[in-house]
């Protein structure tokens, strides 16, 4: 399961954790301009907007799981199984794929704006990447600086609502997640005041009492509130360190630990990586589950009037810094 969110200071923060049971050899990926994107019932997006993020290179096609594009547009998709429904191709509506979706939208749209009258004549045609890569059920978070959407393909057809708070998870539907607010909105970051009874003399009996009653489990009912709340009740300097480091202290609240979410045939969920792209610089950061050292990659290094894709694995093992070392000593480069 997964967490996406925005986050603003003096620049647009956009990211997500990706959370499963192993990797798929994902890579940071910068797409520039001039990359042929082939589409399966269109014609190919010969020309587009450059966008970096993560993807799995399926041969030369990147398969992003989330980006962000040179306009400042950022787009994620996240599991959905049960809700996610696509359609057959129609004649008349511009058919995309699934794992077309987000260089389809990306590639084209400089803000949600321009992306609302993309999405009125589309249809996400239930066509695979190949055999080996078959039909992910997901749903969106579209987001720019100034607001976010939520895109959900259901039985009924494609659905598309405001999302006010920035963050999107798994099920249930995205307006029941929205209307399960509701049920938290006694929440408060100050200590608790009395409200149990008059006749009873309770009292906070420690610092760090605020946010009583926000859920803790994993489930993804309850990370969305939980990312929400904290999101929401967020401060930071206006410092790109500091703003990163905020951000990742956002989507921390919701990290997967191995071992506290048990799968099928004893395996776990983890959050195999976290990110935080500065949509404004085009600087795509990043930790893993074994490597809590942030690295990034800045899309402008590039050459974004290529048309080959540039990725780079994710940097693994984690990366510590022993602050007492003998210059040169071993253990400095452990």
């Amino acid at each position: 399961m997964c967490t996406a969110a925005t986050y603003r200071s003096q620049d647009f923060y956009f990211g997500r954790t990706f959370d499963y049971e192993f990797n798929y050899g994902e890579e940071v990926t910068v797409t520039p301009r001039n990359y042929p994107f082939p589409l399966r019932h269109q014609n190919a997006l010969t020309e587009h907007y450059a966008m970096i993020g993560i993807a799995h290179m399926a041969g030369d096609y990147p398969l992003y799981y989330d980006a962000v594009n040179e306009k400042g547009l950022g787009m994620a998709g996240l599991n959905f199984p049960g809700n996610a429904v696509y359609s057959k191709v129609q004649t008349g509506k511009d058919n995309i794929a699934q794992f077309e979706f987000i260089p389809w939208i990306l590639g084209q749209c400089a803000n949600v704006q321009e992306a609302r009258v993309l999405l009125s004549h589309i249809n996400l045609v239930d066509t695979p990447f190949n055999e080996k890569y078959p039909v992910s059920p997901l749903h969106w978070i579209l987001a720019d600086k100034e607001e976010a959407i939520t895109i959900e393909s259901v039985q009924e057809g494609l659905k598309i609502y405001d999302n006010p708070v920035g963050v999107l998870t798994n099920n249930p539907l995205f307006p029941i997640q929205m209307f399960r607010l509701n049920d938290y909105m006694s929440l408060s970051s100050e200590s608790p005041t009395n409200r149990f009874s008059a006749d009873l003399k309770l009292k906070p009996y420690s610092r760090g009492m605020g946010a009583m009653g926000l859920p803790g489990d994993l489930s993804s009912a309850s990370r969305f509130v939980r990312v929400a709340f904290t999101k929401m009740n967020s401060l930071s300097g206006l410092s790109e360190s500091e703003s990163v480091s905020q951000f990742f202290h956002i989507l921390g609240s919701v990290d997967q630990t191995r071992g506290c979410c048990q799968l099928d045939k004893g395996e776990y969920e983890i959050t195999i990586y976290t990110s935080c792209c500065n949509a404004d610089r085009g600087i795509y950061y990043y930790t893993t589950y074994e490597n809590h050292q942030i690295t990034a990659v800045d899309m402008y290094r590039e050459n974004l009037d290529s048309d080959s894709p540039v990725h780079y694995p994710l940097v693994q093992g984690e990366h510590i810094l022993l602050q007492n070392a003998v210059a040169g000593s071993a253990e400095e480069n452990q």
